[in-house]
């Protein structure tokens, strides 16, 4: 598959799982909240790799931003 396609590639909650390492729990709960790109197809949520792969970027972004807010405690 080329990066263009995968990139294009429609996952399900199950694939999103694996793919981020967590419950089915946990992305049903994410897409239901609106934390996470999701749509709807027949009632079942669906998820463009693309746009998972830009949340992704987007919390690591927002993580390393907020760590270089908080002052480091180095014990002095």
């Amino acid at each position: 598959m080329t990066i263009s396609a995968s990139k294009n590639e429609i996952l399900t909650i199950k694939q999103v799982a694996l793919y981020l390492r967590v419950t089915d729990r946990t992305i049903y709960r994410l897409a239901a909240a609106k934390k996470i790109p999701a749509f709807k197809v027949g009632g079942m949520w669906r998820f463009s790799r693309g746009d998972i792969d830009g949340w992704i970027a987007k919390q690591t972004a927002s993580a390393l931003g907020d760590q270089g807010n908080n002052p480091v405690d180095d014990g002095c």
